[in-house]
């Protein structure tokens, strides 16, 4: 005769565990189901949200910013980040404790505007110009937005002046060095390192062909995030007012510009909205730091930071405009 043997049951952990996976799981199902039926029950002005994204990346996004993430590319192919650590050292770290290469980086980014200054960041990374400890610190404060959204979408188009969008643009600035100087701490440098490397020979045509193929690529990723968020935020945008405008920025900086009153809570919505990025640049972001072995969430605390630090700026100098 067979002896009993109890049936095996597993460790009650083992079922907590099975059980917390399945809400886990369970959440973003839901979610992602509710997304697929109202897009099928909304599927007209779906497709119109669409064709408006898509025109405005062919009319803003990739005239803005392919030719920064191509020539961008190319700088530091042709040794910008050696010849930054020479002569911008003494700005980079007494200040912010990182290398002077990490200029290029911050001064590439404020020019060329999102996700410029992150993808150089990755490079300078690459290249082993900068630790990870380094780059994950420039991650924080050199993603920003370009002088022409600031001054001319923004301040011309929005306040109806070049003054307000000075001011913008002075501090979004300010925002993101205080929020440098916040994440600056002292590292013992890696000795192998260099501080100063020397200038690689380089290839022109292939490093030109390089670029403009790791460009088209960034490029449609960032257009295919812009077009998704777009989307998804038209329905916080009708909710109307403030907080529609700032729940709109919050996912989407294009979608929050017809939304924005020429005051001064428009104003500092308007500065934090822009600091902040919207979920859709922090995708972006995480696209192009693909690979790269840097982690995306220091961008996101970095700006979440600047996005407090420049609406506080903002309530303070809208009096002054």
């Amino acid at each position: 005769m067979r002896p009993f043997l109890p049936a095996y049951r597993a460790p009650r952990q083992h079922k907590v565990r099975a059980v917390m996976d399945m809400k886990i799981r369970y959440g973003p199902l839901c979610l992602l189901s509710a997304l697929g039926v109202l897009f099928l029950a909304e599927s007209t002005s779906i497709r119109a949200a669409t064709t408006e994204a898509l025109a405005l990346c062919a009319a803003s996004v990739i005239p803005a910013l392919f030719p920064f993430l191509v020539v961008s590319s190319l700088l530091l192919s042709c040794g910008l980040g050696e010849w930054a650590a020479v002569h911008l050292a003494g700005f980079m770290t007494p200040l912010f404790r990182l290398p002077g290469c990490a200029a290029s980086a911050l001064l590439l980014g404020l020019v060329g505007g999102y996700p410029v200054g992150v993808r150089t960041a990755a490079q300078l990374y690459r290249q082993g110009s900068l630790t990870k400890n380094e780059a994950s610190r420039l991650l924080t404060f050199c993603n920003n937005a370009s002088p022409v959204f600031l001054i001319s979408v923004l301040g011309q188009g929005v306040f109806g002046s070049f003054s307000a969008g000075l001011w913008l643009w002075l501090v979004h600035l300010s925002s993101a060095l205080l929020t440098g100087l916040l994440f600056r701490r002292t590292e013992a440098r890696d000795p192998t390192v260099p501080r100063v490397g020397e200038v690689r020979a380089v290839h022109l045509p292939s490093a030109f062909v390089r670029a403009v193929t790791e460009s088209t690529s960034a490029m449609i990723s960032i257009c295919g995030f812009v077009t998704l968020f777009y989307v998804l935020s038209r329905p916080l945008a009708a909710l109307g007012g403030s907080v529609g405008a700032a729940l709109t920025g919050g996912v989407e900086l294009f979608s929050l510009t017809p939304l924005l009153k020429a005051d001064g809570v428009g104003f500092v919505l308007a500065s934090a909205c822009t600091a902040w990025g919207g979920v859709s640049l922090h995708c972006q972001s995480a696209a192009v730091l693909e690979g790269s072995g840097l982690s995306p969430r220091w961008c996101v605390v970095g700006k979440a930071v600047q996005g407090l630090f420049a609406a506080a700026l903002a309530a303070l100098v809208w009096g002054r405009i």
